[in-house]
């Protein structure tokens, strides 16, 4: 279940395919026992209800996917900005050590552009153990500066601005595991399910019925497709772009 949350398109397939399913077994339901006028109109009622409250979950959810993407776009421009700033704090650190330094956070950069874009699994885990490494090498940077140990302030805003660069890569790790709980998922096609077996069993005609048990499952896969791909950082069409990285790694360059 978790593997098929990580892939829009896997999502749009199998809720089309489950939702269709459970609107023809609806119909099959209401061939064996025929509904009279005030069980339908009883019914009738019940389906709108659980359509409105479906709707509703599905606003909520989707404003928890936006929310969670709007945050790992906050958390990009935030990283950008904290290499950018040491980088210029760079220069209060001895001319040996600041040139290190801005060596390292290039490099540095560059594979956090790289972590933006990745899709495969395997370099992924590259980029990550890259990663380590290169924050182990600042922090060890700014940690040997001679009197480190009793720095001036100055000097503290050096190691101060290398600890936010470190944090900031923290954030958006946490940011990018940060997704809609599988329970909510799990909930909410629940109730999908049982507003199609309703709607297919409500059905009044039977020809009217096989094209509107098309309909309600597709919009509502679309609907699930749309939060999926929201949600997922990596697998989605909708992405966050590197971009103020991506300007930074520019303007280091022509520097």
């Amino acid at each position: 279940m978790h593997n098929l949350m990580r892939s829009p398109l896997l999502v749009l397939l199998f809720s089309f395919v489950l939702l269709w399913l459970s609107a023809r077994i609806g119909a099959a339901f209401r061939k064996r026992q025929p509904l009279d006028e005030d069980a339908r109109h009883d019914l009738d009622l019940a389906v709108t209800a659980t359509l409105t409250l479906l709707g509703l979950i599905i606003g909520f959810s989707f404003s928890m996917a936006t929310s969670r993407y709007d945050q790992r776009k906050d958390y990009e421009e935030a990283e950008a900005n904290a290499v950018g700033t040491e980088y210029l704090r760079a220069d209060l650190l001895p001319a040996s050590e600041a040139a290190r330094v801005r060596a390292l956070l290039v490099e540095y950069l560059n594979q956090r552009i790289l972590f933006y874009r990745a899709r495969d699994e395997h370099e992924l885990g590259q980029i990550n153990a890259a990663t380590a490494q290169l924050q182990a090498d600042l922090w060890s940077a700014v940690k040997t500066v001679p009197d480190a140990a009793h720095a001036t302030p100055v000097l503290g805003l050096a190691i101060s601005g290398m600890n936010d660069v470190l944090n900031s890569q923290g954030y958006t790790q946490a940011a990018w595991w940060n997704r809609i709980p599988m329970a909510a998922w799990g909930l909410m096609g629940l109730i999908a399910v049982c507003a199609n077996v309703m709607f297919g069993y409500a059905a009044h005609h039977a020809k009217a019925g096989a094209i509107q048990l098309l309909v309600l499952p597709l919009v509502l896969s679309i609907a699930f497709f749309l939060i999926a791909d929201i949600d997922s950082p990596r697998r989605g069409v909708i992405r966050v772009n590197p971009q103020n990285l991506t300007s930074l790694a520019q303007s280091l360059d022509a520097h």
